[in-house]
């Protein structure tokens, strides 16, 4: 992996639908809003918000894949401002059900399928989804 790229996963460019909600130490649900995932991979997404997201909160997403709802819980890694007033927030995901990891990482095969010069990562980078962890 290069100085300049430190993602463990490969992340297609990627324009889906989504809804979130912030969600605190406790547990406690805060805010709900909308955003699209910009990229996504199998261990996480870019997500474009037009609310400001901070380092370490959780959140629990809800993306529309192609014809399939997906639920996941993720932690925001890094949040990006920009003058047009959107913010670009990695997510890092933690916790999804056994089948929602099995339709993200159907979805990102077919895009590599589809796409086989996106990327020269290995295929078995793209193993995190199909285990339990």
């Amino acid at each position: 992996m290069s100085n300049s790229e430190r993602r463990r996963y490969v992340r297609p460019e990627s324009l889906n639908l989504l809804d979130y909600i912030v969600v605190d130490e406790q547990g406690v649900q805060g805010d709900y809003s909308m955003g699209r995932t910009l990229n996504i991979s199998i261990g996480g997404i870019l997500m474009e918000t037009h609310i400001q997201l901070t380092a370490g909160q959780q959140v629990m997403i809800t993306i529309g894949l192609e014809d399939e709802l997906v639920d996941v819980m993720g932690r925001i890694i890094h949040s990006t401002g920009y003058h047009d007033g959107t913010f670009h927030n990695g997510i890092e995901f933690f916790h999804a059900s056994v089948e929602d990891r099995r339709i993200i990482n159907k979805y990102v095969e077919a895009f590599h399928a589809r796409f086989p010069d996106a990327t020269k990562k290995s295929a078995e980078q793209m193993t995190f989804l199909k285990s339990d962890g």
